[in-house]
């Protein structure tokens, strides 16, 4: 349980004196009810996608707190995972003072929005058998650290990593403890979402692009406490998430019973590609994972690379990421797919 944690020392002055845009869906909230709506100067011709969508998406916020057990104040969704990690950079960050931490191997947006922000990015590496190094995290804050991102299960390494080294950061960083979580639907591990009301500088970033099979449609889901929810809300686009997106994630999360078969298709996959790689001879270590792909150390990863390429197939090479020198990311595609990669893969020279 975190002790104390003050949110109105670590939000931008700019932002806590923000009075936020009210679209006219925001003042009039009531937008299923039968009324003349002559407010937003909308074209009135109905063809499905005239009207602004829900700003607030209360509707899919509903089932999604339904589902997760939370409150649909403790949700904000976004065009897309990358645009809820934006809007912490935006809400919190500083430019040209603050820093954040992130920890590679890892998701490189990260890296990328830090950049984009003007913020400085302290990355400190996963130990050699990719856990977490606490002692040197806590080292490396200062007064002006505001975000710590922890990928869990990691990408690209698959890695989830030892809750007690999570709780033990989530205690003593001084700032915004963010957990991506994209991988967590194929864990057996149990979700940091459950651990909100302990700790309120807790921040739990999920998405419907990989378990929900819903890249397409750009959802990100951030769940967290009301205050820190209210703080992006003030920042967010008005109509952020559209209206088409809306109606699909609806259906999806409608037919859950679909997801987790599909779940268990893709796990049942993932364990006959991890017994088939150990058979081939230029594998040189398979990394366990927890999400629905494997990194494989090979012995030359760009040469293989492009073998798998001619063969019609893509793959990831990750050797420019630290510590992961040589390696092949494989995403767990469908039987068929699979089958292909593993027969391609062992007549390679």
């Amino acid at each position: 349980m975190k002790k104390s944690f003050n949110i109105h020392h670590l939000i931008r002055p700019n932002v806590a004196r923000l009075q936020p845009y009210s679209s006219a869906r925001d003042e009039f909230k009531d937008v299923d009810q039968e009324m003349v709506f002559l407010d937003a100067n909308e074209n009135p011709f109905d063809n499905g996608v005239n009207r602004y969508p829900d700003p607030q998406q209360r509707i899919l916020k509903s089932v999604l707190a339904t589902q997760k057990n939370v409150q649909t104040e403790q949700i904000l969704l976004g065009n897309g995972s990358d645009e809820v990690l934006d809007l912490l950079f935006r809400a919190f960050c500083e430019p040209n003072v603050a820093n954040v931490l992130t920890l590679p191997p890892t998701y490189g947006m990260y890296k990328v929005l830090a950049g984009i922000n003007a913020v400085t990015n302290r990355e400190v590496l996963l130990t050699k058998d990719f856990e977490l190094d606490v002692s040197e995290i806590l080292k490396q804050q200062d007064e002006h650290s505001k975000l710590l991102f922890i990928c869990s299960p990691n990408n690209p390494t698959g890695t989830i990593f030892n809750k007690e080294a999570v709780s033990e950061l989530l205690e003593k960083f001084k700032g915004i403890v963010v957990i991506d979580e994209a991988y967590i639907d194929f864990s057996e591990i149990e979700s940091w979402i459950t651990r909100l009301s302990e700790y309120p500088n807790l921040v739990v970033t999920q998405t419907l692009s990989k378990a929900y099979g819903m890249a397409g449609i750009r959802l990100g889901i951030c769940y967290a406490s009301a205050e820190i929810i209210s703080v992006l809300n003030k920042i967010k686009p008005p109509y952020n998430v559209n209206e088409l997106t809306q109606q699909r994630a609806l259906e999806r999360l409608h037919n859950i019973l679909d997801i987790k078969s599909e779940i268990e298709v893709l796990l049942k996959e993932k364990r006959k590609l991890e017994n088939a790689l150990a058979d081939v001879t230029f594998i040189e270590n398979i990394y366990a994972s927890e999400a629905n792909f494997i990194l494989v150390k090979v012995d030359n990863a760009a040469k293989r690379y492009e073998q798998l390429i001619l063969q019609g197939i893509v793959t990831r090479n990750r050797s420019n990421q630290p510590l992961c020198e040589n390696t092949l990311r494989f995403t767990v595609g469908t039987p068929k797919e699979n089958n292909k990669l593993i027969t391609t893969l062992k007549s390679l020279q």
